[in-house]
């Protein structure tokens, strides 16, 4: 499980920390595991900016970009337009997730597996948690309910209004994945599941029948923690 990440704030370098604090001391003394997304990318960073850690700056690049998925589909123009990364910088973050990819197709046995709402919480809670704005996220699942990918779907209000299940569904049906799970966030940090948000989730697992493909959860993601519509029967 991963450990919390420290506390920064605005200006603290992170030599500056305590060595329990910093990023590689934390690898080293507890595995890679043991970092969030953010800590992992500051090693790849190593230095930030004026005014802004490493990790900080790690966290605006993911928020930003949607998270890994977003960031691993981001071109190297992109991303060293980004303040405080240059060409090298860019070149290093996307190196680091393109060979994460191919281990990925390498060794699908390695893929995280999902036995429990929570399992598939804690692959975005952290990164989700933070973001200021709602996402809506799709974790495409093969027959063994190993995780193949995490796609954002929308930006913004997420309802029944705005989503569109033929946008829910695409990379499924593209990629022949048999079963999902839906995740989105509340800015508000309070995860407590919406009218709006059982109306979707009616919606989506209709038409999921009809596809022949399996919805078996709506995640709605708080900070530091989240709702499992599955297992409290709202739109199932």
């Amino acid at each position: 499980m991963t450990t919390p990440a420290a506390e920064y704030v605005t200006g603290h370098r992170i030599r500056d920390m305590h060595e329990d604090e910093r990023p590689r001391e934390r690898l080293l003394a507890h595995g890679p595991s043991s970092l969030s997304n953010a800590e992992l990318l500051a090693i790849l960073l190593r230095v930030g900016i004026q005014g802004e850690n490493a990790v900080m700056m790690a966290q605006r690049i993911l928020t930003t970009f949607g998270g890994l998925p977003g960031l691993a589909r981001t071109s190297a123009k992109e991303l060293g337009e980004i303040k405080g990364l240059g060409e090298a910088k860019a070149c290093q973050l996307l190196a680091a997730l393109e060979l994460g990819k191919r281990l990925a197709a390498a060794s699908p046995q390695d893929r995280p597996v999902i036995g429990s709402p929570a399992d598939a919480a804690n692959l975005v809670l952290v990164e989700m948690g933070l973001l200021d704005h709602e996402q809506l996220r799709v974790m495409l699942l093969d027959t063994k309910n190993r995780v193949h990918d995490i796609s954002t779907v929308y930006k913004g209000a997420v309802n029944s209004a705005q989503v569109r299940v033929a946008e829910v569904f695409r990379d499924s049906i593209r990629h022949n994945h048999p079963a999902l799970i839906l995740v989105h966030n509340h800015p508000s940090g309070d995860p407590t599941p919406s009218r709006d948000d059982i109306r979707v989730t009616k919606d989506i697992v209709q038409a999921g029948d009809l596809l022949g493909i399996q919805v078996l959860d709506h995640l709605i993601i708080g900070q530091q923690r989240f709702v499992s519509m599955k297992e409290r029967g709202l739109g199932f």
